[in-house]
């Protein structure tokens, strides 16, 4: 009897060892979670292009810092992701636009127009700021133009139309650009073409974090420059079949106006972000006759000159930026 005892204790022992550890261990994870703090959050409303997907809207980031929303660029369906994040369109009240092809601009009047009506998923009290190239101006007025029927019926009966319709407008150039309550935006110029000399690149900071958003663009010394210690780097990507590069003169015209896989590799290896992300990803399609590239294509030509961590963006992932760099997947 007194083996059998001896050896239930021993049991008995290690079981209660074994429960201290694992309280301990979920204790410790618990604890983690609660002191992590996040000072900036991301969300890619689109990572798309001017094809018309459901999968992939067109280009758009929305950046909380501060209790403050700040977007950039606001491509095809921007209004209905930030809606589907559970975010009033009358939030955003500050947009970035990196350069005025149709695909960064074509969601600003729904968020404009939208975000000042009064039913709860609007409500903007003051007008919208917005920031963008040479023509964001002509572009701003012209807009108020085309809707000036819809804003003069929604004001029926009022003495005066409201301000929270109006668009302030701000022409960027290089520097800082909004600088206000800890929150920094530098503008930067890229290189989206020889004929194209007004395309931007944005870098965020907040609580010495921060963010670069590449708009379109080659690849570029100054995104270079601008992106020294950044945390997260977010840039375009364009590729396609080699056969597609060899046969297509708009192919090569489309690329080149653009950064590869290979090239933005090489970029982020100089930058050394702690994470690089693909967002505004083009796969070009210019003969149906030659298959398109393949997303799966594009992590191992990136991964020929860069080995840092790295993502290929989809609409509605999230990136946390405090103690480290968090990417949680997409919200449903």
């Amino acid at each position: 009897m007194t083996v059998f005892s001896e050896w239930g204790f021993i049991t008995f022992a290690k079981k209660i060892m074994r429960m201290k550890i694992r309280s301990i261990f979920i204790l410790i994870i618990c604890c983690s979670q609660i002191g992590y703090t996040q000072d900036i959050k991301i969300t890619l409303l689109g990572t798309g292009t001017p094809l018309p997907s459901v999968d992939r809207f067109g280009p758009g980031t929305l950046i909380e810092a501060n209790g403050q929303y700040f977007l950039f660029d606001c491509g095809r369906g921007a209004s209905q992701r930030i809606w589907e994040n559970k975010i009033q369109l009358g939030k955003i009240k500050n947009v970035f636009i990196t350069h005025l092809h149709s695909d960064h601009i074509v969601g600003f009047p729904d968020l404009w127009l939208t975000g000042w009506l009064p039913a709860n998923f609007g409500r903007r009290q003051v007008p919208i700021e917005v920031w963008g190239p040479r023509g964001i101006e002509q572009m701003s007025k012209g807009l108020q133009t085309a809707y000036s029927w819809d804003i003069e019926a929604r004001s029926h009966g009022k003495s005066k139309i409201d301000s929270a319709i109006l668009i302030k407008t701000n022409t960027l150039s290089e520097g800082i650009i909004y600088d206000k309550d800890g929150v920094q935006v530098i503008a930067f110029l890229v290189d989206h073409g020889d004929f194209i000399d007004n395309a931007f690149g944005f870098r965020f900071n907040y609580k010495g974090h921060s963010v670069v958003i590449s708009g379109d663009t080659k690849y570029s010394e100054n995104l270079i420059k601008n992106s020294k210690d950044v945390d997260v780097l977010i840039h375009e990507v364009a590729f396609a079949h080699p056969e597609l590069i060899k046969k297509s003169q708009t192919a090569r015209e489309i690329q080149s106006l653009h950064t590869t896989p290979e090239e933005a590799g090489k970029l982020f290896s100089i930058v050394g972000p702690e994470l690089a992300i693909y967002s505004h990803i083009a796969l070009i399609l210019t003969d149906p006759s030659i298959p398109p590239a393949n997303f799966s294509d594009l992590i191992p030509r990136t991964r020929t000159s860069y080995n840092g961590r790295l993502e290929i963006g989809e609409d509605n992932m999230i990136i946390e930026i405090g103690e480290k760099v968090i990417v949680k997947a997409k919200t449903k």
